[in-house]
């Protein structure tokens, strides 16, 4: 169905574009005031990391958006993994630390779901199952300048509520030489690797990247490649979810919650990635240009987590409970061994292998006075393959008879710090733990996006417009889901009996101590994975079983069901008339558009109807199936996004920026499957069946929208290097996504195949369609508000004395406030929470210091609490507890072009901290150290 979706902003942004028409009757003298302030205002042009301070402010100064910017010389420089750890240090934005680098970004407090990316201008596919970028698979040494668009215009691509994230390679016909090559080598090494069996200390990079001009400067081109090997390891207490059950455990006659368990893991593993960039642009005359761009990057992370899953207190018998606030955080829980309450020792493997490529090519020409032509054709494509596999082992008193051992765990939970354990058995011991359980759950995704752009822009001779932009583009973009599982036994219950408990051997286990904060924690057996499946495998071939193998298969229907594809076709179109006229003696400058964008998207899976009434579809197994049917299920829909941006240039160093905007991004792709399981129960009418279904996906959402306003203020100092910035931002989100059950639904009004009727134990019954339940995701009304502020200052002391002005400072402050809530029960009662991944208090410092060849510079990022999902059994919300992470970085640049590098990321070691409602109801507890780079570099 076609959605038409006006908004009163829309008419306002028309409005205000006539309204200043009229006021700008007196015509402009200046008829491009971004190239007079630039040939007018001295551009500074100094070398070191202030540089790149102050080339992000001038991107700043002349850029017809609410924008901030990294230059080049500060990725160069930055031994951070990937270009999130510099893009952190950013006004309002934030990152969540994964294995303890940052990954995906949040901006202005709205997660990366909100968040739009582009490679030079292309949109970029995600390696996983969201749309969210994950900015680690970018190398910092081959992006030449990033920055973030935190109001947009009609000419970019639509998809960012919270912002647009735009990383540029190398243009080679800009550098600053004929010939350029950089060579880049630094070794790592992290504090806590000896914490943590079988983690490498040590990693390194390695990069090199060459630019060169021939031709008489009309041919460029440009090479890069990135290797990456860095080690990663955590110790971690994990405390889960208190919505588990409630017992009452002290005899008082009142419930309390108690966890659903907890885990003690030493978690650790290496990132390898290696990254490739090309570029080619032929400009033979001033008419024509010929670009080309090509961008790779494989990252493969091997991960694994060992330790203690200790699940379903509930189950077991408690004495000695400690209770606050009707909780129990404390006690000893102990079982004979018949009931579903254990420690498990657990040996995860979560490692994932993904890959991007990234190309496109452009044709651009001018006819040398005012019209500019381009047109653009780019790729991007990206897999990822989740590995999730473990294996879960249990003390016995009898392995052989599968009598399972008696045992007691005593433990306190220490508010934010990790909890006091202790337990009764000897888990090292081969004799007695057997291997119970092992299992793999895969999860595969691949990306393709394939996209065309056609733009115009035409040069004005008016007092008010000077150009006009236009253009059109159209992208198709397919997902593609894999679900698989290969099971061994179960979690508790006595294993079936051609699968029985098996022992374990010298040669797949070692013992492992706890280390660090968890030292006082029992030890281990650590068990090698792969020969745990090799070990199952040959228990299955001598029952004459199918091998351990991941499949997608009927008797876990939910490998079926939610795999499946998503297609989405976008075509769009946009003018944009960039403004520039005389307000009474002000000069403004910026921009006024629209953006129409029509979506078609649609996804196929499967949907069950069950009683044999499907296909005949064939799982990975060879087993025929005929309750299911294959669908294909979507909607269209058109949106108007206005856009305007004004800068008022009060003198020749403040600036009053004003920007509205309505603006959407599109949901998490893997939301958009149409697979459905069902069932059917009593209708309302007597001898009537109804239909429900069941998924927690839907190819009929919506995306999610905004109207947003910005206004900021810039003052540029007239006698020294630096700025002051304080800006204003509100954005009105309409709605979000939640899963939800829908009752009564009209399954056949929405595009789904239902039957006319069942065969039911041999009676025939009519199907009601429009009266079961669907559980589904679906838009909610509950949208509302995030408002906030951001200052910023960034000072050069060059007016000191010498040797003092080389020393330079660079902070932001930003605070952020949201009427949005949502409720979550993980702490035992229903709670009230903010947005997922807003942070009130968001700052960032940078103290740095030049002198000759010297530079060097202490950065710090603070944090206030925030809640987001900590990842444990399943993904869990948590309340994230607040941090500050303080960066150090030293080098020597010498007349040659070597230079030489020091660096401690992480410099306090500050570690992740979660918990559940109150500080007492313990989430994570992770320490990841700190980080210490030494290298060098050579350019000529």
């Amino acid at each position: 169905m076609m959605q038409f979706k006006p908004n009163l902003l829309t008419v306002a942004l028309l409005a205000a574009g006539f309204s200043m028409q009229v006021l700008a009757a007196e015509p402009s003298e200046e008829k491009d005031v971004n190239k007079e302030d630039a040939a007018n205002i001295e551009v500074i042009t100094v070398k070191g990391f202030r540089t790149s301070v102050i080339k992000s402010l001038n991107e700043k100064r002349f850029g017809d958006t609410v924008s901030e910017s990294i230059s080049a010389d500060d990725l160069g420089a930055l031994p951070d993994q990937s270009i999130a750890d510099a893009l952190t240090r950013l006004p309002g934005i934030t990152a969540v630390r994964t294995g303890g680098q940052a990954s995906g970004l949040n901006i202005r407090g709205l997660d990366g779901d909100f968040v739009f990316a582009t490679l030079n201008g292309r949109e970029q596919v995600t390696t996983g199952s969201k749309r969210a970028i994950e900015f680690d698979q970018y190398p910092s040494e081959l992006i030449s300048q990033a920055a973030v668009y935190k109001s947009p215009k009609a000419s970019l691509i639509e998809g960012g509520v919270a912002g647009t994230v735009e990383l540029k390679t190398a243009d080679p016909l800009r550098a600053a030489k004929e010939q350029n090559f950089t060579f880049n080598a630094r070794g790592a090494f992290n504090d806590r690797a000896d914490e943590v069996a079988d983690a490498n200390e040590y990693g390194n990079r390695l990069s090199f990247s060459y630019q060169g001009k021939f031709l008489e400067e009309t041919l460029g081109v440009a090479l890069g490649y990135a290797h990456l090997y860095q080690p990663f390891v955590a110790s971690q207490f994990i405390g889960l979810r208190f919505n588990d059950a409630k017992k009452d455990v002290n005899g008082d006659g009142v419930v309390e919650s108690i966890s659903e368990g907890f885990e003690m893991q030493q978690k650790g593993g290496e990132d390898t990635r290696d990254g490739y960039m090309a570029a080619i642009h032929w400009r033979p005359n001033d008419n024509w240009s010929f670009k080309g761009d090509l961008f790779h990057s494989q990252f493969d992370s091997e991960n694994f987590a060992r330790g203690f899953r200790v699940k379903s207190l509930q189950n077991g018998t408690i004495t000695n409970a400690n209770i606050k606030n009707g909780s129990m955080i404390g006690g000893t829980v102990s079982t004979d061994g018949t009931d579903n309450f254990a420690l498990f020792v657990v040996n995860d493997n979560d490692s994932k292998y993904s890959e991007l490529t990234s190309g496109s090519f452009n044709v651009e020409w001018n006819n040398g006075d005012a019209l500019t032509v381009s047109a653009d054709i780019s790729y991007s494509k990206a897999d990822g393959e989740f590995v999730n596999g473990g294996t879960r082992a249990v003390v016995y008193q009898d392995i052989d008879n599968e009598i399972r051992a008696a045992e007691s765990i005593s433990y306190q939970l220490n508010d934010l710090n990790p909890a006091s354990i202790s337990v009764t058995n000897d888990y090292t011991d081969l004799s007695t733990l057997g291997l119970k359980e092992v299992g793999m759950w895969p999860y595969n995704q691949q990306n393709d996006l394939i996209a065309y752009k056609l733009d115009f822009n035409y040069q004005l001779d008016t007092a008010f417009v000077s150009s006009v932009e236009f253009g059109v583009r159209y992208s198709e973009r397919e997902f593609n889901a894999q679900r698989s599982q290969a099971g061994y036994g179960f979690e508790f219950g006595h294993n079936p009996a051609n699968q029985p408990v098996l022992r374990l051997t010298d040669d797949m286990t070692s013992v492992v101590n706890f280390g660090g904060e968890l030292a006082g924690y029992p030890s281990f057996l650590a068990i090698d994975f792969d020969k745990a499946v090799d070990l199952v495998n040959a228990q299955l071939a001598a029952t004459g079983q199918d091998p351990f193998a991941p499949t997608a298969n009927w008797s876990n229907n939910w490998t079926m069901i939610q795999s499946g594809a998503v297609n989405e076709d976008v075509l769009a179109g946009y003018v944009q008339a960039n403004l520039e006229f005389d307000l009474a003696d002000v000069k403004v400058t910026g921009n006024l558009g629209l953006r129409v964008v029509h979506t078609d998207q649609s996804s196929t899976g499967l949907q069950q109807v069950g009683f044999g009434l499907g296909e005949a579809i064939t799982d990975e197994k060879g087993v025929v199936s005929t309750d299911y049917i294959r669908n294909e299920v979507g909607k269209t829909y058109t949106d108007y996004l206005p856009s305007l941006n004004l800068n008022f240039h009060l003198t020749d160093n403040d600036q009053l920026r004003f920007a509205a905007a309505s603006v959407m991004a599109r949901p998490p792709i893997d939301k958009l499957k149409s697979g459905m399981g069902s069932w059917y129960d009593d209708a309302a009418t007597p001898g009537y069946k109804k239909y429900n279904a069941w998924g927690n996906t839907s190819p009929l959402l919506d995306p999610f929208y905004a109207d947003q306003f910005d206004l900021s203020y810039e003052h540029y100092f007239e006698d020294s290097e630096g700025a002051v910035v304080v800006a204003l931002f509100y954005k009105d989100i309409k709605s979000f996504i939640n899963n939800f059950t829908i009752q009564p639904f009209d399954f056949e009004a929405a595009g789904f195949l239902v039957p006319d009727t069942i065969i039911d134990n041999g009676v025939e019954f009519p199907v009601v369609k429009d009266e079961g339940q669907y559980q589904t995701a679906i838009n909610n009304d509950k949208g509302g508000y995030i408002r906030g502020v951001e200052l910023a200052y960034t000072q050069v002391f060059d007016f000191l004395p010498d040797p003092l002005s080389g020393l330079g400072f660079t902070g932001s402050y930003s605070y952020s406030d949201s009427e949005v809530q949502f409720t979550t029960d993980l702490s035992g009662s229903s709670l009230d929470i903010p947005l997922p991944g807003l942070s009130e208090h968001v700052v960032n410092t940078t103290l740095f210091y030049t002198l000759d060849g010297f530079d060097t510079r202490l950065s710090m990022r603070y944090r206030s609490g925030y809640v987001s999902e900590q990842v444990a059994v399943e993904t869990q919300l948590a309340f994230f507890d607040a941090e500050t992470i303080f960066d150090y970085q030293a080098s020597y640049a010498l007349d040659n072009g070597l230079k030489f590098l020091f660096q401690i990321n992480n410099l306090t070691d500050e570690p992740n901290k979660t918990y559940f409602g109150e500080e007492y109801q313990t989430g994570t507890i992770q320490s990841f150290g700190r980080q210490y780079f030494l290298g060098m570099s050579y350019s000529m």
